[in-house]
């Protein structure tokens, strides 16, 4: 798929961390990018930075989905990428240290925002995408990018509910891309490891370097712009289809 003008996009988490990142360099190929995000105040400034429209949008939510959607159709026309980026990351153990069970709740939150959030945007971009004219001589018509985590393979002590919607995020890549090759449509995902994104900037720097050197080459946390990178390749190269690639070092994480 050639990116640019004709390429619009929407990026779900597109206000900080690996979705903006991923926002400004599809804008930087020419791409009109609709930010789909909660964080209202800092989305509409990446948006009007990189001349895209920002949308307040709950992932969680089927119909907040529709109308981002809808509005984004409005003002740059059908999405020929979504990338799904929004997530969170709230640690607790199975049982904990106390002795009472995990906060059912939080690990509901969790599956909701990172999985069955990953899942609306995605089916719904599809549904989108399919009935659109062909992009290229191989009958493509859009590519959909989401994002699981090391810890779908890796998880930590206390990562039971992250690691448990990362690993349905996974797990969900070949049978979506299954589904959808009979419309043109490719699905992908991206497992980052450790990150430089808000979650990790928020420790002290000796912290951070301290988690950098866990990896073994390049022995730093990866960039976000390093993400957005794999998703301008996922563009390019057609091939890459129902495929989950770790970007992450090769860091292999240790249970804490």
């Amino acid at each position: 798929m050639e990116i640019g003008a004709a390429t619009p996009a929407v990026v779900t988490g597109g206000a900080s961390g690996l979705g903006e990142a991923t926002a400004r360099r599809l804008a930087k190929a020419g791409v009109t990018v609709a930010l789909f995000d909660m964080a209202e105040e800092k989305g509409e400034a990446v948006a009007k930075e990189i001349g895209g429209t920002f949308h307040k949008v709950d992932v969680t939510d089927p119909e907040s989905v529709k109308a981002g959607f809808e509005a984004a159709r409005a003002a740059q026309g059908q999405e020929r990428i979504c990338v799904n980026c929004a997530g969170v990351g709230w640690s607790a153990r199975t049982v904990g240290r106390d002795g009472t069970p995990h906060d059912a709740e939080m690990f509901k939150r969790t599956i909701l925002i990172n999985l069955f959030g990953t899942f609306n945007s995605a089916s719904q971009a599809a549904a989108g995408m399919s009935p659109a004219d062909p992009l290229n001589e191989d009958g493509e018509r859009g590519l959909i990018v989401n994002t699981a985590s090391v810890a779908a393979y890796d998880g930590q002590i206390g990562q039971i509910a992250y690691a448990a919607s990362k690993g349905g995020v996974v797990g969900m890549t070949l049978p979506m891309a299954r589904d959808l090759a009979s419309r043109g449509i490719r699905v992908n995902t991206i497992a980052p490891g450790l990150f430089l994104t808000p979650m990790l900037m928020g420790l002290p720097e000796e912290a951070r370097d301290s988690l950098g050197k866990q990896v073994p080459f390049p022995a730093r946390l990866g960039d976000p712009s390093e993400y957005g990178e794999l998703v301008a390749h996922f563009a390019a190269n057609r091939m890459l289809n129902g495929e989950t690639i770790r970007l992450d070092g090769s860091i292999r994480m240790a249970p804490k």
